[in-house]
């Protein structure tokens, strides 16, 4: 008897631990669209991305190979300077919020937030991180859409919950209006200039920031989510198609010195903040209409055309 009921005990266990094993695997095992390694990326630059809302990193030489996938879950992320920010995702039970993070993904600092994320950049220093959170509406082709857009100084611990706090200077004279909207910054390499997109009066406006000073000025129409090159010279930016977002958008390169524009190769309309992977390469987030998302990459002098850079990932960040 004592024997039987020995055997039963393991034939239960065996079973138990067996059913165990099953669903670890199910809830570990990543899906079929993210290719995940076990082994780390290969020694040299690399290329953080989301996969499927996990932050990830992906050897440069190899951006569609291999990649590392971590347990971080955020719905936007970006890394500069030894600095990752995360804007979390909204939950049926949980609001959105940024956590800065070290290289290590250890967290530094948390901002509770309000919205739903849309945008995040960190500066190349690592110092300054700003976001944009949708507040109303989900869409920059939707009417009535409204958005914040805050800045955190990592390093005086400034933050800055809202631009529409700054002074506003339009074609020249002080302006406010309850309309304005602001979305997209990107940072100069000192840390204080800042670009961005202001919207007011039905027109969307590419806007040069003073971070210290607290004030912004437009510098000119129909630039939207601007994205300043490693050298400083240029504004990669989506454009709406005949100026009307409703027919999608189209990416442009700004050369600020010269005031000229080069549209970028491809057709496919870009509801994104471009990135920089160097000086001569422009890198973005196209969605699928299966809501894949896939990373793309193309020249900034408007020759050649898309290539597929990193597939199922989002939110590209090179530095």
């Amino acid at each position: 008897m004592n024997s039987l009921r020995r055997r039963l005990l393991l034939t239960i266990g065996a079973a138990v631990l067996l059913a165990v094993v099953a669903v670890g695997y199910a809830v570990l095992a990543p899906d079929h669209r993210t290719p995940a390694s076990a082994a780390p990326v290969q020694d040299g630059p690399t290329l953080q991305v989301l996969s499927n809302g996990l932050l990830s990193t992906v050897a440069r030489a190899d951006p569609g190979g291999p990649r590392e996938v971590t347990g971080v879950r955020c719905d936007r992320a970006y890394r500069a300077g030894g600095t990752v920010a995360c804007l979390t995702p909204v939950g049926a039970l949980t609001a959105t919020g940024l956590v800065v993070m070290d290289e290590r993904l250890a967290a530094r600092r948390t901002v509770p937030l309000t919205g739903f994320p849309n945008r995040l950049r960190v500066s190349a220093s690592g110092r300054m991180v700003a976001w944009t959170l949708f507040i109303d509406g989900h869409s920059y082709a939707a009417a009535g859409f409204s958005t914040r857009t805050g800045i955190l100084d990592t390093r005086t611990g400034r933050l800055v919950h809202s631009l529409e706090e700054f002074a506003i200077t339009l074609d020249g004279r002080a302006y406010r209006n309850a309309d304005v909207n602001f979305w997209g910054v990107t940072f100069a390499a000192d840390d204080n200039r800042f670009y961005a997109t202001l919207s007011t009066g039905g027109r969307r406006h590419l806007v040069a920031g003073d971070f210290r000073a607290g004030k912004v000025w437009t510098l000119r129409a129909g630039v939207e989510c601007p994205s300043l090159s490693p050298d400083g010279t240029r504004i990669a930016y989506k454009a709406a198609v005949n100026g009307d977002p409703g027919q999608g958008w189209r990416l442009a390169v700004l050369d600020l010195a010269a005031g000229t524009t080069v549209p970028l190769a491809g057709t496919a309309s870009v509801d994104d903040q471009p990135d920089w992977l160097d000086d001569r390469t422009v890198v973005y987030t196209v969605q699928t209409g299966d809501g894949t998302n896939n990373v793309w990459s193309v020249p900034a002098d408007g020759t050649g055309g898309p290539r597929l850079l990193v597939p199922g990932a989002s939110s590209p960040a090179s530095r």
